[in-house]
C-alpha cells in the first residue's frame, strides 16, 4: 500500500538532488569572482519615500565610495517627513549630488516605478546602479566591484543585497538564509542562461535595457517589481551577469517581528506570479517537492515502511542540499545560519504555505 508513496518519495528527492547539485551547484561551486577595475561612469540611483532616518546615515556612505567618475541621483518620492529637506542639504554637499522631486500624480500616485522613471531619465551617465534607502555597501569599493562586471554584451549585473545580523535573534536566521537560498537560485539560473530576477537593493544595468522593453509600462500597474519584473522582462542569458565579490554587496536592516516579514514576504510572492512561465514553473516545482519530502518522510516514517532505507534517504537528502548551501553561504557570508539548515528550512517552507493560503483571500499592501 505504501511503496507507491516511497517511490514518489524517492523521486521527490531525486528532483531536490537535481535543483540543489546540478542547478544551485552552479553558483554553489563556482569559483571565486575575479574583480577587474572599470573605468565606466555610473549614475547611483536610490529612491526614498519617507526614509530620513535612513537617509541620514546612508547616503554619506555612498558618496565616500572609491570610484573615480560617478554621481548620485536621489529621487525624493513626495515623502511627507524631512527626507525631501534632507537630500537638499546633500545636493549642496556633494557636488555629485543630483536631486529628482516627484510631486503626487493622480495617475501614478504612491508608485515607486513612476519615481524610479523620473531618475533613471534624470541620470547624466549611461550605467545605472540601484540600492535601496534604507541599504549600506559594505565597502568603498562597492561601485567598482559591481562595475566591474559589466562587459560589451553583459549590461544587467545582479548583485547580492544582504541584511544585517541580529545577535541571538532566531527570526534574523530565517529572514538571512531565506535571503541566501534566494540570491542562490537567482545567480544559478543566470549562470545557466535563464536569469529570472533581481533585488533592487543591490543590481546594476546599462539605461538602453530600459527602454528596450519599454521601463516599468507593461507592469506599472503592479506596484511591486520595479526590480525583479524589470529583470524576468528584460534580463537575458546573453545580457546578464552576476556579481558575488564581497565587496559588492550591501546590507539592509532585517524585519525584527515575525508579522513585518510575513507581511514583505506576501509581496514578494504576489509579484513573482507575474513571471514568465518557466520561472513560475521551476520555482513551484522547487518549493512544491520541498513540501512533498516533508510530508512524505512524515508518513513513511510513521508507518515504520522501509524505514532504514527510508532514514537513509532524508539523510542523503540533508547532506547534498546542506553541502550545497553550504558552499553558497560561504561566498555570501552568512556561514552561521547553515548550523541551523534544517529547523529553518522547515519554518520557511511552512510560512511559505501560509503565504499562499492568506495571499489567496487578501491582497498584500506595497510601497509606500
Amino acid at each position: 500500500m505504501l511503496l507507491p508513496v516511497f517511490c514518489i518519495f524517492i523521486a521527490v528527492v531525486v528532483v531536490q538532488f537535481l535543483y540543489y547539485i546540478v542547478v544551485f551547484g552552479k553558483f554553489s561551486f563556482a569559483k571565486p569572482q575575479v574583480v577587474t577595475p572599470k573605468r565606466i561612469p555610473i549614475s547611483v540611483i536610490v529612491c526614498a519615500k519617507n526614509e530620513e532616518e535612513n537617509v541620514k546615515r546612508f547616503v554619506p556612505l555612498l558618496a565616500e565610495q572609491n570610484y573615480a567618475t560617478f554621481e548620485i541621483v536621489l529621487i525624493d518620492d513626495a515623502s511627507s517627513d524631512n527626507t525631501l529637506e534632507l537630500f537638499e542639504e546633500f545636493e549642496k554637499q556633494y557636488s555629485n549630488v543630483k536631486l529628482v522631486k516627484v510631486e503626487n500624480n493622480e495617475a501614478f500616485w504612491g508608485n515607486k516605478k513612476f519615481a524610479l522613471t523620473l531618475g533613471i531619465k534624470a541620470a547624466k551617465y549611461d550605467y545605472l546602479l540601484f540600492t535601496d534607502a534604507d541599504c549600506h555597501p559594505v565597502s568603498k569599493d562597492w561601485i567598482t566591484t559591481m562595475s566591474s562586471q559589466f562587459a560589451t554584451n553583459k549590461t544587467i549585473v545582479l548583485g547580492y543585497g544582504a541584511y544585517d545580523k541580529i545577535p541571538s535573534s532566531f527570526l534574523n536566521k530565517v529572514i538571512r538564509f531565506e535571503t541566501l537560498l534566494t540570491a542562490t537560485q537567482y545567480f544559478a539560473w543566470a549562470k545557466l542562461g535563464k536569469p529570472y530576477m533581481g533585488v533592487g537593493r543591490n543590481m546594476a544595468y546599462r539605461r538602453d535595457e530600459f527602454f528596450k522593453v519599454r521601463g516599468f509600462m507593461d507592469h506599472m500597474k503592479i506596484r511591486s517589481g520595479d526590480d525583479d519584473l524589470f529583470i524576468n522582462q528584460a534580463a537575458t542569458g546573453s545580457n546578464t551577469t552576476i556579481s558575488y565579490a564581497a565587496d559588492g554587496f550591501t546590507y539592509s536592516e532585517p524585519k525584527t517581528s515575525f508579522k513585518d516579514w510575513f507581511t514583505q514576504k506576501r509581496r514578494h510572492v504576489s509579484t513573482a506570479k507575474h513571471y514568465k512561465m518557466f520561472d513560475r514553473n521551476q520555482l513551484g516545482l522547487f518549493y512544491f517537492t520541498q513540501l512533498l519530502f516533508i510530508a512524505l518522510a512524515i508518513v513513511l516514517l510513521a508507518f515504520q515502511y522501509q524505514w532504514i532505507a527510508v532514514a537513509s534517504i532524508i539523510g542523503f537528502r540533508y547532506l547534498f542540499s546542506w553541502i550545497s548551501m553550504g558552499f553558497a553561504a560561504g561566498k555570501l557570508k552568512e556561514k552561521d545560519v547553515m548550523y541551523w539548515f534544517p529547523i529553518i528550512e522547515l519554518v520557511l517552507i511552512f510560512t511559505q504555505l501560509n503565504v499562499f493560503i492568506t495571499n489567496a483571500f487578501s491582497k498584500p499592501v506595497h510601497w509606500k
